[in-house]
């Protein structure tokens, strides 16, 4: 943006409905949103809602409140984010009494990653999601809304004054948009394809957003993913190898940030990229054990996966980084990784296996990466391979793909003694078929 905007944050709250977070956290969150993306926040507060209205959702002594504070402060704000759900209806009120633009939470998280977005499949998906939230908005009635970005924004800024004047003009947009996201998926496939058949497990790092997964990510690869302590550092994911302990590959990948009260429209047009988690052989859920609405954010982070398919009868693995140990006091602290010593040794989504760690001291993340190793080979097998001799290909197959025990000559070729998993054995075997599992009674063997 050219400059900074300043805002006011409005949550609404209904009077005697308790939920998983108090009113003050949800406004604070709110807050933090607005922040990444840059906003002047000169004052917030929780609204209190006697009883939802239907054409303002919040009542008119509140309204005239909020619109006293605009017109008394200097110079007076041009943005109003209210954090809840607006209809067409209550937004385009909102808009008339405040004078002043409005945000309702689907939008503000919307503007974020359409300012986030870097690569082409980002944008994509950003543009996809602001055109699908504002099909029934700005269509013959909010023109006098600008636009800061091609196709998306909300935020204003010089440019057209209509995302499109048609509707039919905005569907075809769609379809367009829809058609590359397609594209993609089928390249995503395609690489998924590639990475099956070299065949490196999948490690999925997710979480609440500022959970630290980023953090951790640079940590374990080495890389250098923005991390950010901004709500939503993380759009696009990112994917880098790494070596366990023993020498093991994995695909370790980086993915966005959950939230509560996703947005539909990002929970669909993201897909693309949240389908790495649901391809992933073992999920590392990342959470910010300081933060007082953990169990809360974890209830989030378990909605959404279910969301995408990965409910409580999905049996992959899980391991829950407890992560932010270093903010904690001592006896906090304690308790924590006594919390985690007492998790399941190898779990799934509902009971996952847990690790106590900071990824910003690196204190537990070798026991992390060791869980990891663990979890990844509990199921592999120890088989010894007699390879054709000169058949070197499949000697440097196993060698890049499974951890190698010993290597002997026998008569008929070389043997290998490796453990893998059974999916890497069948693997071995299909791309080899003149390899077998070797038969050492009465060969005379040699250590090569």
């Amino acid at each position: 943006m050219p400059h900074q905007e300043t805002a006011i944050v409005i949550h609404p709250a209904l009077r005697g409905v308790a939920g998983p977070r108090a009113p003050s956290a949800r406004l604070e969150e709110a807050v933090g949103l607005a922040a990444a993306i840059n906003l002047d926040i000169v004052y917030d507060e929780v609204a209190t809602v006697n009883a939802p209205q239907a054409a303002t959702l919040i009542g008119g002594g509140k309204i005239d409140e909020i619109r006293a504070r605009l017109d008394a402060t200097e110079p007076r704000p041009g943005l109003v984010i209210v954090d809840g759900a607006l209809s067409p209806v209550q937004h385009r009120n909102l808009e008339k009494a405040f004078e002043a633009k409005v945000l309702d939470r689907t939008a503000l998280i919307l503007e974020i990653f359409g300012a986030r977005a870097q690569t082409a499949e980002g944008t994509l998906q950003v543009d996809l999601a602001h055109l699908e939230y504002q099909r029934s908005r700005l269509v013959r009635s909010w023109t006098h809304l600008e636009r800061q970005r091609g196709g998306a924004g909300f935020l204003g800024g010089p440019g057209e004054r209509q995302i499109e004047s048609d509707r039919r003009a905005l569907d075809n947009k769609i379809v367009r948009l829809r058609k590359k996201l397609e594209d993609v998926r089928r390249t995503r496939t395609l690489q998924r394809a590639k990475r099956k058949r070299a065949p490196h497990p999948v490690v999925a790092l997710v979480g609440y957003t500022n959970a630290g997964k980023s953090t951790l990510f640079n940590l374990m690869t080495k890389s250098a993913v923005k991390a950010e302590d901004l709500l939503f550092a993380t759009l696009d994911p990112t994917m880098r190898a790494i070596d366990l302990p023993s020498g093991v590959r994995v695909i370790l990948s980086d993915t966005v940030g959950f939230i509560s009260d996703l947005p539909t429209q990002l929970v669909a047009a993201f897909r693309a990229t949240l389908e790495e988690v649901l391809e992933a052989d073992l999920i590392v859920h990342v959470r910010d054990i300081a933060h007082a609405d953990t169990d809360a954010q974890r209830a989030d982070v378990i909605d959404v996966l279910s969301a995408l398919g990965i409910g409580a009868d999905d049996e992959r693995p899980v391991i829950e980084a407890l992560n932010k140990i270093d903010l904690l006091g001592a006896d906090d602290k304690t308790d924590v990784e006594t919390i985690a010593r007492a998790a399941p040794s190898i779990g799934a989504i509902e009971k996952p296996a847990r690790v106590a760690l900071s990824a910003v001291s690196g204190e537990g993340v070798a026991v992390l990466l060791s869980k990891i190793e663990e979890t990844l080979t509990v199921a592999h097998v120890t088989t010894d391979i007699l390879i054709p001799a000169h058949d070197g290909a499949a000697r440097a197959w196993l060698f890049s793909r499974t951890e190698i025990l010993d290597e002997d000559t026998a008569e008929t070729g070389t043997v290998i003694t490796a453990r893998m998993s059974r999916k890497t054995e069948g693997q071995f075997y299909k791309e080899f078929p003149g390899a077998k599992a070797a038969d050492l009674a009465g060969q005379d063997r040699r250590r090569a």
